[in-house]
């Protein structure tokens, strides 16, 4: 039997014709027609489980490969649309202020599918409709395309130089994968998203399979918005699934030209290699996670060991540590003080009730990581506490906190891989240079932090220079979670961090993941966008023959 999920308030004025288009099933995915979605009931069945009891939520069935061609096809021809700038910023725009209004229905479903608290849903639901609004003003700005113009110079050195117009233009339908901790701003309606539909680039996301009701209901609001401002139903659509074939089928999608994917190595490096093997190779835009190393020196903590372990605390186990930019490797030194901060840390992480975990499979790995290195002679073991929840079906964990000196962790590149989850590993470190031996070891970060005091600073520059290039992010007295929404981010980093370390998936940049640079060469005025005109009627910022300005050329 297929059941109605609530239907959010904000869509009860939506005219009836749109209404039953975007109906949230419990067995298979909205719409039903009009919407370039058209799910299959053909595909296998998943369910979504409340991770806080284990309770099934609802079944699911992945998509078959006729609906994702369907959607890609209806994707690429709703492209030419999206060239338009002021439906973009009106969709971009309408879509936050319709998550807005829906906010009280989202939560309580999304509540149940994550075992996120009403408190972190109503931050990050308002974080998600931030980014759409500040994606909407860069474009409404215009400069996003970079215009360059140099004009002709036939006494150029060299040989005579030809008139010259470039600037940016969407790259094409993106496929964007929903992360699972995340289940609004990495999600439906997440930074990946609003930056691709800010390019100019129509959508096709597959739900992330830990939240899948949640999804579907973001995606109906998207949807309304959609057909509020008039853009064609292809530009935005949803996909379901549980199993790789869905993700497959998706990144090899003939119209898809690009990927964005939030989640694990395993799962990026998979979708990196298919993308690459296509015909036609794409770019695969992805952030698979990181232990974002923290260095803490003898000065920071003979200062103020108490608020740094306070401030640790609460990064190792907010979301129940399953931040990408949660600190899993802290750098502590040898001595007392660094043992009594150690202590305090445990005693700090033992007072933290276990939390649930997002799904099964989470739950799983960070058991085995536990076990793992439970069983490491090298490693020892400073918590109690561990799984909570296995006995009655639940994804309950406690903090869990292990040591290891630094010679052998410098040695052992295993030991420096991420653990999602409330996990950390203090590295014990004797003198800055054998602490700089275990940000060598390091591979590519998102972030790097760094405590320490102004008079060691000097002392530092060789090791925070090793951390710039290690990481995209480097923190300074403060903790790496929390990723600000802003012209300035960067939420990227070297391999395996992401497979493109010259973006970020976080932040007004993000856009240029989904852009792709033209020139036009001695065009006719009656060919170049308004954005390459000479007298400049979008007055954006351009730079003409080298210089940044507003003027007419």
């Amino acid at each position: 039997m297929i059941t109605r999920v609530g239907i959010p308030s904000v869509w009860e004025s939506t005219a009836e014709k749109y209404r039953e288009a975007f109906i949230v099933c419990l067995l298979h995915q909205i719409p039903r027609s009009g919407s370039g979605m058209n799910p299959s009931m053909s595909g296998a069945v998943f369910t979504a489980q409340d991770p806080r009891t284990g309770a099934i939520l609802g079944s699911y069935a992945d998509a078959d490969d006729e609906t994702i061609a369907t959607a890609c096809r209806q994707a690429a021809d709703a492209a030419p649309a999206l060239r338009d700038d002021h439906l973009r910023v009106a969709l971009l725009r309408e879509s936050a202020r319709m998550l807005r209004a829906a906010g009280p229905e989202l939560h309580e479903l999304c509540g149940r599918e994550t075992g996120l608290p009403p408190a972190r849903l109503e931050g990050e639901l308002e974080r998600t409709c931030v980014q759409l609004e500040l994606m909407a003003d860069v474009v409404a700005e215009g400069s996003y395309v970079e215009a360059m113009i140099d004009t002709a110079d036939p006494s150029a050195p060299v040989a005579p130089r030809p008139d010259l117009r470039r600037m940016l233009i969407p790259i094409g339908p993106v496929a964007v994968f929903g992360a699972s901790n995340f289940p609004y701003a990495f999600s439906v309606a997440g930074g990946d998203t609003a930056s691709a539909l800010a390019a100019g680039c129509p959508v096709v996301v597959k739900a992330h399979p830990s939240h899948p009701g949640t999804s579907g209901q973001v995606a109906a609001i998207v949807l309304a918005a959609v057909e509020e401002v008039g853009l064609p139903s292809g530009t935005f659509s949803l996909v379901h699934g549980a199993s790789s074939r869905v993700g497959e089928a998706l990144a090899r999608g003939e119209e898809i030209e690009a990927v964005a994917f939030t989640g694990s190595l395993g799962g990026g490096r998979a979708l990196f290699d298919v993308a690459a093997s296509r015909p036609r190779p794409i770019p695969v835009f992805a952030e698979m996670g990181s232990v974002n190393p923290t260095l803490i020196t003898p000065a920071a903590l003979r200062e103020r060991a108490a608020a740094v372990a306070e401030g640790l605390t609460a990064s190792v186990t907010g979301g129940t540590g399953q931040f990408c930019t949660k600190p899993g490797v802290v750098l502590v030194p040898e001595g007392d003080a660094g043992a009594s901060f150690v202590d305090e840390v445990v005693r700090r992480l033992e007072a933290v009730e276990p939390a649930p975990l997002l799904n099964a499979r989470i739950h799983e790995a960070l058991r085995e990581a536990v076990a793992e290195l439970d069983d490491d002679p090298d490693v020892e073991r400073l918590t109690r506490g561990g799984d909570a929840g296995a006995n009655r079906g639940a994804f309950l964990h406690a903090p869990v906190a292990y040591s290891v000196d630094g010679a052998v962790a410098a040695g052992r590149t295993d030991l420096l891989q991420e653990r999602f989850g409330p996990l950390v590993l203090f590295v014990r470190y004797e003198g800055i240079d054998a602490a700089a031996d275990v940000v060598d070891a390091l591979e590519g970060q998102l972030t790097a932090t760094v405590h320490a005091e102004g008079e060691e600073l000097d002392d530092l520059r060789p090791i925070i220079s090793r951390l710039e290039q290690k990481a995209g992010r480097v923190v300074f007295d403060g903790f790496p979670t929390g990723v600000a929404v802003t012209y300035a981010m960067q939420h990227g980093g070297p391999y395996p961090a992401t497979t493109a370390p010259a973006h970020t998936s976080v932040g007004t940049t993000a856009i240029r993941r989904f852009q792709r640079p033209v020139t036009w060469q001695n065009a006719p005025v009656g060919v170049l966008p308004e954005a390459l005109l000479d007298d400049n009627p979008l007055g954006i910022w351009r730079a003409v023959n080298g210089q940044l300005t507003r003027d007419p050329v």
